[in-house]
């Protein structure tokens, strides 16, 4: 009865902080300052410590520590994620004022779409133990994938929903404000923006390939997979202007997430012979964490604040028209 407690605490909570967050305050087209980002980043941190309190105090000690553990390693996947978020953002020329929107409902989505994945996920290990076995490959070649890209950046123009949906609708050339869609007679045409969302949504289900299975490694609740995973995902609108003014304090955070995922898979592949206690898991994550984020800022110190990796934008594909352009003057399909 406890856990149907924080079931209603939790959706009562989190839907209340998306309304203000995402209904209320920041409903209008604006730039999010690095400084009011960073308080809703220690808003939504804040929220999560204290859900893991309720869970501490009604499911135990055990419970919060796989909450923590799962928080933690969502977290820090979706941190790595939001680096691409950005290269999205400058190969568009997604304007800092129309960035907000395409996060907003970009978040939106992923909620829904991490609820069905960790549904699926959670019915399979449950019927089948031989999944968790699948779920540990599956990381183990996420990492190798990891180690052999390198630096390569990732390239927009190469989505599969990007060019599905151009084969489905005409696409205008140029941005009209935050709208994905504008009016020509009778005929509707989809804005750059809405390409925009449809590359941020199908990256997302990209990253959660990676992180849902990691988190079944930590525990195999419903309950704790899910909220940790939506609390993690919902500061993500926030986290992301607060990276993109400090990216270059995060120079070695993929090669930590690398061997946290690393971690991750041979726990679970070695599960039937030895199960790692939560408490080191915790421990073993969130030191990775600290060592990468510490080393990435002795480098930059030493480096008299100039980090050898800086993000290099490509060139965007969308030329910049009139303001007074057609819609119908649109990328062909």
């Amino acid at each position: 009865m406890s856990e149907w407690i924080l079931w209603a605490v939790f959706g009562v909570f989190v839907g209340a902080m998306m309304l203000l967050d995402l209904g209320v305050l920041n409903r209008t087209a604006k730039v999010m300052t690095a400084k009011k980002a960073a308080v809703w980043v220690a808003v939504w941190i804040s929220s999560a410590l204290l859900f893991a309190l309720g869970i501490f105090i009604y499911l135990g000690k055990a419970s919060a520590a796989e909450f923590l553990a799962g928080y933690l390693i969502e977290q820090s996947l979706s941190a790595d994620n939001l680096f691409v978020f950005i290269m999205i953002f400058a190969y568009f020329k997604v304007e800092p004022a129309q960035q907000p929107r395409v996060l907003k409902w970009g978040i939106l989505g992923a909620v829904v779409m991490r609820a069905i994945m960790i549904a699926v996920g959670v019915e399979l290990i449950t019927r089948f133990h031989w999944m968790t076995y699948v779920f540990g490959v599956l990381l183990l070649l996420t990492v190798i994938k990891m180690m052999l890209q390198g630096d390569d950046q990732f390239d927009p123009s190469k989505s599969f929903a990007l060019k599905l949906l151009r084969r489905i609708v005409p696409v205008s050339k140029k941005y009209y404000g935050e709208k994905f869609f504008v009016r020509d007679g009778k005929k509707f045409f989809a804005t750059p923006l809405l390409m925009v969302l449809v590359v941020v949504e199908s990256s997302d289900l990209i990253f959660a390939l990676d992180s849902i299975p990691a988190i079944f490694a930590v525990t195999t609740d419903p309950f704790i997979i899910y909220t940790s995973n939506i609390f993690a995902i919902l500061g993500l609108r926030s986290l992301y202007f607060v990276l993109a003014e400090m990216a270059r304090l995060f120079e070695y955070l993929k090669p930590g997430i690398i061997i946290i995922l690393a971690f991750v898979a041979v726990k679970m592949l070695i599960v039937d012979f030895y199960k790692i206690p939560i408490g080191l898991s915790l421990a073993f994550i969130g030191g990775v964490l600290a060592v990468s984020i510490l080393a990435s800022w002795l480098k930059l110190r030493k480096n008299g604040g100039q980090s050898p990796h800086e993000i290099n934008s490509p060139t965007s594909p969308l030329p910049v028209h009139s303001q007074h352009e057609h819609p119908s003057k649109a990328v062909p399909r």
